[in-house]
C-alpha cells in the first residue's frame, strides 16, 4: 500500500495549561507523560515535516504560550516555509509577546472561546476571569494585522448563544469562526451527560450558523461542525487514520490524532529515536488503520468506506471496546444505539488537574 503525503503537522508543544476545560482533548492520564521535547528537537521535526510534504503547522497544546521558547519555535518553522497557526487560549498572552510572535513568523492566530456568558465560561473552563482576556487578545491580533480565527466548542450550555458568537466575529473582524460541537472522547466523554445537547437545540443553532455563513460569505468564514452523535454517517476523522495529518505529542510520540494513545496495543514511535519520515512510512501503529485492509463489515462492503474511512477509531474503541469496529456514529453500526440513545443528564463537570503553567 502506498503511503499518503501528510498535509498538516499538529505539534502539541506542551500539556501545561491554565484552563481545565470539561471537553479538553488532552489525555485523561497526563501522569504517564514525561519530559517535553527540547527546542532543537522540535526544530528538526519541523524541517523533516516540510521535507515530507507538510505545508501547514498547528502549534497547540495544552497552552503553547507556556513554552518559553515559543518565539524560537515559530521562527524555525517559518524559516523552513511552514504556514504557522498558533492555537491558544490567550489567557497568558501579553500584547508585547504577541508582537514578538508575529515578528517571528506566526501566520494566523486561533483563539479559543468557551462562552460569552462569563459565569458559564468559568464553569466549563474551571478557571475564573478568562473571557475578558480572550476578547482583549482578539483585538490585539487584528491590531497587529494577523488573521484571526475564533474557535468555540459548542455544547448544551452554550448552543443557544450561537448568534452572539457570530456577532462577536463580526465585531472583532475575525476572518474565520469555527463553531465546533463537542466530539465525545477523553474528558468530553467523561462529561457527556452535562455537555450533550438535545437534537432540537442543535438544529436551531445550525440554522443560525447557516444563515450567518450565507450573510458573511466573503467577509468571515463560518464553519459549523455537528457532533457525531446526531449525524447519519460518521465523519472522516482527521481525513482518515494517518492520511493527511501527522500529530506529535509533547514527549515526541507520533500519532494519527490526539486521542490515539487511548487505544491499547498500539506502540507509537518517538521522534527522539527515528526520523519523522521513517515513522510516517513504517510505523506499525500508523499503518494499523490506514487504508481499508483492516475493515470489517459493514465497513468493508460499504460504498462510503473511501469517504468516511469507517469513522473514528478512538470513538469506536471508547464505545465498543474494539478499535476496528464500525464507528457507532454510523447508522449501519451494530452499536449505533450507544450514541442514538446516549443520555443527557445535568451534573457538575469533571475537570482534569491543572498542570504547571
Amino acid at each position: 500500500m502506498s503511503v499518503p503525503r501528510p498535509y498538516t503537522l499538529i505539534a502539541e508543544l506542551t500539556y501545561r495549561c491554565p484552563l481545565r476545560c470539561a471537553y479538553c482533548s488532552n489525555p485523561t492520564d497526563l501522569e504517564r507523560f514525561g519530559e517535553e521535547l527540547p527546542t532543537e528537537t522540535w526544530g528538526r521535526v519541523f524541517e523533516e515535516a516540510e521535507a515530507l510534504g507538510v505545508v501547514q503547522l498547528h502549534l497547540t497544546g495544552g497552552e503553547p504560550l507556556a513554552r518559553g521558547d515559543l518565539e524560537a519555535l515559530v521562527a524555525r518553522a517559518h524559516g523552513v516555509g511552514l504556514y504557522v497557526n498558533l492555537v491558544t487560549s490567550a489567557v497568558p498572552l501579553a500584547r508585547e509577546r504577541l508582537a514578538r510572535l508575529a515578528a517571528a513568523g506566526v501566520d494566523n492566530v486561533q483563539v479559543s472561546l468557551q462562552d460569552l456568558d462569563a459565569a458559564a465560561a468559568d464553569e466549563v473552563a474551571g478557571y475564573a476571569g478568562a473571557t475578558p482576556r480572550k476578547l482583549e487578545a482578539m483585538q490585539w491580533v487584528k491590531e497587529l494585522g494577523l488573521p484571526l480565527t475564533i474557535n468555540v466548542v459548542l455544547h448544551a450550555k452554550n448552543l443557544a448563544r450561537v448568534a452572539s458568537f457570530v456577532e462577536l466575529a463580526e465585531r472583532t473582524g475575525a476572518d474565520r469562526l469555527e463553531l465546533a460541537n463537542t466530539q465525545y472522547l477523553g474528558w468530553a466523554l467523561a462529561n457527556r451527560d452535562a455537555l450533550l445537547p438535545a437534537r432540537e437545540e442543535l438544529e436551531r443553532a445550525h440554522d443560525v450558523a447557516a444563515a450567518a455563513k450565507a450573510r458573511l460569505a466573503g467577509r468571515c468564514e463560518v464553519l459549523f461542525v455537528k457532533p457525531d452523535y446526531f449525524g447519519r454517517w460518521p465523519r472522516a476523522c482527521m481525513d482518515g487514520w494517518a492520511r493527511r495529518f501527522v500529530h506529535v505529542v509533547p514527549t515526541g510520540e507520533v500519532l494519527p490524532c490526539h486521542a490515539a494513545m487511548s487505544i491499547p496495543g498500539l506502540v507509537f514511535e518517538n521522534v527522539r529515536e527515528r526520523p519523522l519520515a521513517a515513522i510516517w512510512a513504517e510505523s506499525e501503529a500508523l499503518g494499523a488503520f490506514r487504508g481499508e485492509a483492516w475493515m470489517k463489515d459493514p465497513c468493508r462492503s460499504c460504498d462510503r468506506r473511501g469517504v468516511d474511512f469507517g469513522g473514528c477509531r478512538c470513538q469506536a474503541y471508547a464505545l465498543t471496546g474494539d478499535a476496528a469496529a464500525t464507528d457507532p456514529a454510523c447508522t449501519f453500526s451494530p452499536a449505533h444505539d450507544v450514541v442514538a440513545r446516549a443520555p443527557r443528564r445535568e451534573r457538575r463537570y469533571l475537570h482534569r488537574g491543572r498542570g504547571r503553567a
